[in-house]
């Protein structure tokens, strides 16, 4: 449905020509600038005090949080019997949407580039901290620390974090394109890149899901995204 509201979307000079060509074609007003999300978010807040436009974060907003959680509905709905989900975590919006709908009931791992590893060093400190954040999947697993909303929710029902590898990611991103052709972007295989690299072991018998998120990429870019 088009609303015909106008929309004026902020992102990094490091998000991939996918995403920003996808933003545009939608009809949103684009502003690219600073290096990371973090400047990118402080731009868009700016300018919604400035304004008075409607901020909508990407990750740590309570109506974020419930859309993705609708992702853990599908799963719950269409693999009833799932032991592990894992998820890849950039803000934490999609990890918390999920565990929140599963709240303890399916176990939930996080899975982080170790070149950004945001929800790794909030769960060292017991709260939301920076950390770096370089990695091949940078253009959606890489902001300057998880969200103050999502934290709580991953301390509660995320049983841990593993960290996987460039190397790995780019792998797992070449493996889902061979063997079932799907396109991910490096950020979406992150999940598949912990179990195919062995960051994340099976139990004998244990099911698991693994959720593919994200959609900035084509075919003809494996191994350059």
């Amino acid at each position: 449905m088009t609303l015909k509201v106008p929309a004026r979307i902020y992102v990094p000079t490091v998000a991939s020509p996918a995403k920003i060509a996808h933003i545009r074609s939608y009809g949103a007003e684009l502003v690219i600038g600073g290096e990371r999300y973090a400047e990118a978010l402080a731009a868009s807040e700016q300018w919604a005090a400035q304004s008075g436009a409607l901020p909508i974060h990407a990750f740590d907003q309570r109506e974020t949080l419930l859309g993705q959680a609708t992702v853990g509905l599908e799963l719950d709905e269409q693999a009833p019997d799932l032991d592990t989900v894992l998820v890849a975590v950039g803000g934490g919006g999609l990890i918390g949407g999920i565990a929140s709908w599963f709240a303890g009931r399916v176990r939930v791992v996080a899975v982080e580039p170790d070149g950004a590893p945001t929800m790794a060093e909030a769960f060292k400190a017991g709260r939301p901290v920076d950390a770096p954040a370089g990695s091949v999947a940078a253009d959606s697993l890489a902001p300057k620390r998880v969200g103050e909303l999502t934290f709580p929710i991953a301390r509660a029902y995320v049983e841990r974090v593993v960290l996987v590898t460039d190397e790995a990611i780019l792998e797992a991103q070449r493996t889902l394109w061979e063997a079932l052709r799907i396109v991910a972007e490096p950020g979406g295989s992150a999940a598949c890149a912990a179990l195919q690299s062995g960051a994340y072991r099976p139990a004998p018998g244990e099911r698991i899901g693994i959720v593919v998120c994200g959609g900035n990429t084509n075919a003809v870019d494996f191994g350059r995204s």
